[in-house]
Formats: structure tokens, C-alpha cells, sequence
């Protein structure tokens, strides 16, 4: 199994990326470090920071946004970045939602598994460089040809020479975008995906493989894990339900959130129906206290390091090659690298002061 280190820039106010701790991760050997966006921070700036600074971690974003670049500006900054520490970049993208597409970034939300396909295809095309980039597809045509055209369009070929092989990860859930990503993506990064749910997906991604000829081999499965050492569980459980209730309740809209969808997916279609209600009339307290106890403990390495030790080999027996985690000690980190069995590099100098 191998160990990512999220790094949650996006949720702040101010870009302070955590150096020492993204050392040590590369120290105690980790495999990754993860970065984000939604509507603050960009997901690539820092990576090409952290490009400069590490030797070993691979460099992945989860998730950079779709409807914040064209596909060729995509490939452009991720074959940048991988310029700069080649075969450490992972380009991971996801569609993020209407609110945010069209609220944000003004772009039309349309059909979005088919504007997933015609993406994940352009970025192909310019990082492979095989001729100049175009694509006649249902979302996203190239050159373009709609309206405002001028006519002069012309398609056109990198003048950077990048990694054709550069790994393409989605961010997916629902059956259509799992089995798309396991048809035309070389990773996984998948919403609500634990121990106890691995199965719901399995027939997806079995005909997303049959589709392009693979087998799960040639799929990364990068999943994550809440991590706790504690003697108070359910302290730890009770905390991270508000944050719960918001995603299922708060993002998103009555009839477009991925959250809650993942919910209903995993068998709590009441607790995300009740949580739903509670939110919209304002009731937060009581939305966070609806989330199942079961819902936060599934898939989270919470406990004694017995426990959590205990709990990480139920992750064994998934479809995840990876783990992204958020440890919030020294503690956690060098236990996650235990039972990961992570190769320490000691080469890695990892500055004085405090790590968290």
C-alpha cells in the first residue's frame, strides 16, 4: 500500500504549505503528496514549489478542476511540471459541480461525463504530440467552431516535447464517470470508496477495463482514510461529522450533490435524506448529530495503534493501491509507514521545528 500525504491549501485563507511535514513524509518514504482546488488556492502552484524542494514524492493533484482550464491548458501546466521533476507528476482531475462550474469559473455544466471523455482525450493528444491537437467531440470541439468563431481557429501542435506516459487520474463516483475512468484513466481517485463499500463498484469497473482491454493492473486506485491515534474513538468520530453533514447536506444542490450520493450509494439513503433536511432548514447541529457512527468508521484508521493497525489490513483486501491521509502527528506518520511497509530514505534532511 502505498502512502499519500493530502495537503489542504485549498481550505485556507493563506498558502502555507507544510515543508517539514511533507519531508518527513518523503523521509519515512511515502509514496505522494496530494494538493487541491475549489474556488482559492490553484492545485498546481503549489506542486511546482514542492517540485523544487523534494526528491523522491510523486506530485499529484486531487483534484485539479476541469471546468477551471481547457484541456490544453491542462496539459500544458501538468507537462510543465513534470519538465521540472520528471516522472513525479500525477495530472488527477475532476469535474467538480454545476455550482461551482457555472458559478464560478462560468462554464455550462452540460453532460458532463461525455465533457469528462472529450477532456481526458485532448490532454492525451497534446501530452502524446503526435500530430496538432483536435477533437470533434460532443462537449468540446477543437479548434472551436461555436459561437463568437471568428473562423481562424487553427490546430496546433506543443511546442514542449512532454511525457506522452504522464499518468491521468479522475475523481469519480457515480457508475458512468467509474466506468469511464476505468476505460480511459490511468488512476482512481475515488468519492466514498471504504472497505465496506469496495464491492458496490466492482462490476463498474470491471466494464470500464472490458471497454479498453485492461485489467486492474493497469489501474491505480488512490482512495483516502481519516487517521487518528486515539483513546477516545468516538470523540474522533463525533468531530468529523459535522464536516460530514456539510458535504451532504451543503454542497452541491437538490438534485446535483456527489456527497450525498455516495451516501445513498453505501446503503444510508435515510441518514442522507434526514441530513439533507436538517441542513436545508438551518438545523446543523442535528444534521451533523444524524450521521451514522458507522458512515465515519468505515475505512478510518481511528484508535489505539492496535486498532488502527487491525483496521489498515481490512484496506488490503480492496481494489486501493494507495492511501492519501491527513495525520495530524509524528505518531501517526511513522505508524501508517510501518504498516505500509514503506522504504525510509534517509538522504531526506527534514528542517528543525515543529512538524504540526
Amino acid at each position: 500500500m502505498r502512502l499519500g500525504l493530502g495537503v489542504d491549501v485549498w481550505a485556507s485563507p493563506r498558502v502555507d504549505l507544510p515543508l517539514s511535514r511533507i519531508l518527513l513524509a518523503e523521509r519515512l518514504g511515502f509514496d505522494s503528496v496530494w494538493t487541491a482546488e475549489i474556488y482559492g488556492a490553484d492545485a498546481v502552484t503549489p506542486l511546482a514549489f514542492l517540485a523544487a524542494h523534494t526528491r523522491y514524492l510523486r506530485l499529484g493533484s486531487a483534484v485539479a478542476q476541469v471546468p477551471a482550464r481547457p484541456p490544453t491548458t491542462t496539459a500544458m501546466q501538468f507537462a510543465t511540471l513534470d519538465a521540472l521533476a520528471p516522472g513525479r507528476v500525477v495530472c488527477g482531475l475532476g469535474l467538480s459541480g454545476p455550482q461551482v462550474a457555472e458559478g464560478w469559473y462560468g462554464q455550462p455544466w452540460g453532460r458532463p461525463s461525455a465533457r469528462l471523455r472529450d477532456y481526458v482525450a485532448i490532454v492525451r493528444q497534446a501530452l502524446r504530440r503526435e500530430g496538432p491537437v483536435a477533437h470533434d467531440g460532443p462537449e468540446i470541439r477543437l479548434p472551436y467552431d461555436g459561437p463568437g468563431a471568428v473562423g481562424s481557429g487553427k490546430a496546433l501542435k506543443p511546442v514542449l516535447h512532454p511525457n506522452p506516459d504522464l499518468p491521468i487520474f479522475l475523481a469519480t463516483g457515480g457508475p458512468a464517470n467509474v466506468r469511464l475512468t476505468a476505460e480511459v484513466a490511468d488512476g482512481w481517485l475515488p468519492l466514498g470508496y471504504t472497505p465496506g463499500s469496495a464491492h458496490l463498484y466492482e462490476d463498474d469497473l470491471a466494464e470500464g477495463l472490458r471497454r479498453s482491454g485492461r485489467t486492474m493492473a493497469d489501474l491505480e486506485v488512490q482512495t483516502g482514510a481519516t487517521v487518528r491515534i486515539t483513546d477516545d474513538v468516538r470523540a474522533v468520530l463525533d468531530a468529523a461529522k459535522p464536516g460530514v453533514a456539510m458535504r451532504v447536506g451543503g454542497y452541491g444542490s437538490a438534485e446535483h450533490n456527489f456527497h450525498r450520493d455516495a451516501m445513498v450509494r453505501r446503503g444510508f439513503a435515510e441518514a442522507a435524506e434526514r441530513i439533507s433536511e436538517l441542513f436545508a432548514a438551518g438545523r446543523r447541529d442535528e444534521a451533523a448529530a444524524a450521521v451514522p457512527d458507522d458512515y465515519v468508521d468505515d475505512g478510518a484508521l481511528v484508535g489505539s495503534a492496535d486498532r488502527i493497525a487491525e483496521r489498515f489490513e481490512a484496506w488490503r483486501g480492496t481494489r486501493a493501491t494507495g492511501l492519501t491521509v491527513r495525520p495530524t502527528s509524528v505518531a501517526e506518520m511513522e505508524l501508517l509507514a510501518r504498516l505500509a511497509g514503506c522504504e525510509p530514505r534517509p538522504d531526506v534532511e527534514v528542517p528543525g521545528g515543529p512538524v504540526f
